[in-house]
């Protein structure tokens, strides 16, 4: 049975800027019609000075912190992340999807300075979903006009660095979805600053799409053209003056461009010989809603671009790994006792644990206990066990609580509880842990 899913894709060059008090535009929190299950957003020229880099290194940066703040109230929780100086991928689910979202790499792709410095490239976040291969890539192309073959070789290296160690992880080109977005700075040719802004003004755009480089070069390049995008039926984004909605006034006059994209690219399907019957490839389609800038926000020289997709998809994984059993729920003195099954060929780990988070949180570090599933197990037969976790720091609360139960050998967490309340009776005072935190 097919399931329909929503993806809100976001792309903007922030120009060192930090973020700004309201981005309810940027995530639809107010679209009422919109019910999403993933963020995935892109993020260019974040900060990236010494000092800055520092801070985020022993911190979150403040756009990780900013979005987590506004999505962790909603039932998302940060899934994974990839920082390359001022390039930012993050990728946000409603927690019921975790199970069946598995981390498989991520990796950066440096362009800049001959491929040693991480001012321009890509950066990747490869996963499964829902058995699902799926590649999301975030970029900052080379600027200028007259660096437009430029900034095709830095897209086709970034392409051709995708490859994988693990030796059962497909060729990019072979996933069933690439995601790829970011500054990818093409340009307008030939028109000139004043018919440009006319056109844009009159919003007859129909002109400047055929002089858009990304669109010149999909017309000659076959690989380039599975890329799909939606219709540019908004503004070109780039150049404005800061805090303001007006185009370029500096010296330079920069002609206005459509720099930031959002492009995808579903799997190839095999040719069917014209006598042979054509194989029924698993059901995996996406379906674009909207493709809109947000005028909204200044603090950039770029408008923030979002795309907002219907993924519909026949589950090649139905069933989590592990069944965490809420009903089997129980406290005695100051421990949570937990029963859990695992299906047949799951492989586990001494290094598998599992956290107990409060609902509403931020990530997968974010625990208020946890346990090593091999170090508090109390019993175990046929694929039914038994762990206790300690509970005594956890002050009296009516909150509601989960478990997750992480799989060191995924790297992914394979099982959740539904959300539960732990009666006030089971908080006794204790000290804190002191054992090593497990941290991914």
């Amino acid at each position: 049975m097919a399931s329909l899913l929503s993806i809100h894709v976001v792309t903007w060059n922030v120009a060192s800027a930090a973020p700004p008090p309201d981005l309810s535009d940027l995530l639809q929190l107010n679209n009422l019609n919109l019910n999403l299950d993933v963020y995935v957003i892109g993020l260019q020229e974040m900060n990236c000075g010494i000092m800055s880099l520092l801070s985020d290194t022993a911190f979150e940066d403040p756009w990780s912190s900013f979005f987590m703040d506004v999505l962790s109230p909603l039932s998302f929780v940060k899934v994974s992340s990839v920082r390359m100086q001022g390039l930012l991928l993050l990728i946000f689910a409603k927690y019921q999807h975790l199970p069946f979202i598995q981390i498989l790499s991520t990796k950066s792709t440096p362009t800049g300075l001959f491929g040693y410095w991480g001012n321009k490239g890509g950066i990747n976040i490869f996963l499964k979903f829902y058995g699902y291969y799926v590649s999301i890539i975030n970029c900052h192309l080379p600027p200028h006009m007259a660096n437009n073959d430029q900034r095709l070789e830095h897209f086709d290296r970034i392409l051709e660095m995708q490859n994988f160690e693990a030796q059962d992880i497909p060729n990019i080109l072979d996933h069933d979805l690439i995601l790829w977005f970011g500054d990818m700075n093409f340009r307008i040719e030939d028109f000139g600053l004043h018919f440009v802004r006319e056109s844009i003004k009159n919003q007859c755009y129909s002109d400047l799409w055929e002089k858009d480089q990304l669109s010149i070069a999909k017309r000659h390049d076959p690989l380039l053209r599975e890329f799909q995008e939606g219709p540019l039926l908004f503004p070109p984004t780039y150049k404005f003056d800061k805090n303001s909605n007006n185009y370029d006034t500096s010296e330079k006059k920069r002609k206005p461009a459509w720099t930031d994209r959002i492009l995808w690219r579903l799997k190839r399907q095999p040719q069917a010989a014209v006598h042979t019957p054509t194989p029924s490839a698993p059901h995996f389609t996406l379906f674009p809603r909207s493709y809109v800038s947000h005028m909204l926000y200044s603090i950039s020289d770029h408008k923030p671009v979002t795309s907002t997709f219907d993924l519909e998809l026949k589950p090649l994984v139905s069933a989590p790994l592990i069944t965490l059993l809420p009903e089997s729920l129980c406290t005695e003195e100051s421990d949570l006792l937990i029963s859990y099954s695992l299906t047949a060929d799951f492989l586990s780990s001494p290094w598998d644990w599992i956290g107990l988070y409060k609902v509403g949180l931020r990530h997968i570090n974010d625990y208020v206990s946890y346990v090593w599933v091999r170090d508090n197990q109390v019993s175990f037969s046929d694929g039914l066990n038994q762990v206790y976790i300690d509970i005594s720091d956890i002050p009296e609360t009516e909150d509601q609580f989960l478990l997750f139960y992480y799989s060191n050998n995924l790297h992914s967490v394979v099982g959740i509880s539904k959300p539960f309340k732990i009666q006030p009776h089971s908080f006794l005072a204790e000290g804190p842990l002191d054992e090593a935190q497990p941290q991914i």
